[in-house]
């Protein structure tokens, strides 16, 4: 089983997302993660859509995913050849006494602190998942209240690109 995470370009209308995530559940597929946003051009999104499976089911899911009318290119970003990042919110409770240990994790991250509250700071994180993955990690000493990601987002290095 491997990882793959396609880069779609769609129309941006109404119920598009809709018919994309129609097809991995009707064939059973699941999404690992999706984000969606609009494009320099407002007439289409980006979608960066990623799963697992074995390689017949990705090679499956991509003539899939380009028979959608809306669809109007996807590429896979390979691991090493891409820029893949993630966002993450991490709402820490904390006294006076500790914000300094979380504002110090934070720092080695070269994270934000966005909000400060009485007994609580809230965190930005932009990354990998491995390195989202271990921040989380070494708050683990700390009473995470909330925390919220966006899910992968990528592009091609180089001149590749989605027309």
């Amino acid at each position: 089983m491997r990882r793959a995470v396609f880069s779609i370009l769609v129309e941006n209308s109404a119920g598009v997302l809709s018919r994309v995530a129609g097809l991995f559940s009707r064939r059973g597929y699941n999404i690992d993660s999706l984000t969606v946003g609009e494009t320099l051009d407002p007439k289409y999104s980006r979608m960066t859509v990623t799963t697992s499976g074995e390689e017949e089911v990705l090679e499956q899911i991509e003539k899939q995913l380009n028979k959608l009318i809306d669809v109007k290119e996807i590429i896979e970003l390979p691991v090493h050849e891409s820029v893949c990042r993630e966002l993450i919110l991490v709402k820490v409770e904390c006294g006076t006494e500790r914000r300094q240990d979380v504002t110090a994790i934070s720092n080695i991250f070269r994270a934000n602190i966005v909000d400060v509250a009485q007994n609580s700071l809230i965190v930005e994180l932009t990354g990998s998942q491995s390195k989202l993955n271990a921040f989380i990690e070494l708050l683990h000493g700390f009473k995470i209240t909330e925390l919220a990601r966006t899910g992968i987002t990528g592009l091609a290095r180089g001149s590749a690109t989605l027309k």
